[in-house]
């Protein structure tokens, strides 16, 4: 790291030109300049430091632009396995097979969990939301109307069929 050696050089830079200086008072700044250019690696090393801090952030920058691709990728993956899968599962669905088994995986359709449809949002009790600000507790509304409680403004919906896959 150049931190310490950056400092000493600094040092021995700033004891050079006060040494200069007194033993030259008439010297320009010029020539100061250029004298202590020449006997210190000060200059060298601060250009060192600053090539330095460029090439990172020059990679901050590719990476940066890198990840921003790599996100974009990752979501149309995403949405692309997503598609296949609900139309694997449309597949099994209309052909009424309930099970593939393939070497690799076994692939079978089951009945999902019921969702919490909001009929009304306005007749739901007060129990249900959550304050600052307010929000609809859906979790809480879903495990209550699981457990048969009725709850004004919200039901059931009908179970989804949903595509579980297995590798083996």
């Amino acid at each position: 790291m150049a931190g310490p050696s950056l400092s000493l050089e600094t040092a021995k830079y700033q004891l050079l030109k006060q040494r200069l200086l007194s033993e030259y008072p008439e010297a320009d700044d010029e020539t100061l300049r250029d004298t202590l250019e020449g006997i210190t690696d000060l200059h060298e090393m601060i250009a060192a430091v600053i090539r330095s801090a460029l090439v990172d952030e020059a990679l901050q920058t590719g990476l940066r632009t890198r990840l921003e691709e790599m996100r974009r990728r990752l979501e149309r993956l995403e949405a692309r396995s997503a598609k296949k899968r609900e139309l694997a599962l449309e597949a099994l669905a209309e052909s009424g097979l309930k099970r593939l088994e393939q070497p690799d995986f076994t692939a079978f359709t089951r009945a999902g969990l019921p969702g919490v449809i909001i009929v009304s949002e306005e007749a739901i009790p007060v129990a249900y939301w959550i304050r600052q600000p307010p929000k609809l507790d859906r979790q809480a509304l879903l495990s209550d109307l699981k457990r048969g409680g009725a709850i004004p403004g919200a039901q059931l919906s009908n179970p989804k069929l949903v595509l579980s896959v297995r590798t083996k």
